[in-house]
């Protein structure tokens, strides 16, 4: 798993088996991704690692 939130971030969100990105993400991101959480200045990454990880 990788969160990612940005453009700079679609090459390590392909290399990896869950692409996960944040709500409040750019576009290109939320596109790569196989799941989106809340934003990430809410809960997004706890709710990533609590869904995937815990």
């Amino acid at each position: 798993m990788a969160l990612g939130d940005n453009s700079n971030d679609i090459p390590m969100l392909t290399k990896v088996g869950l692409p996960v990105s944040v709500a409040n993400g750019s576009d290109e991101a939320k596109n790569t991704a196989k799941y989106i959480t809340k934003a990430n200045y809410t809960t997004g990454v706890a709710e990533a690692i609590n869904k995937f990880v815990l």
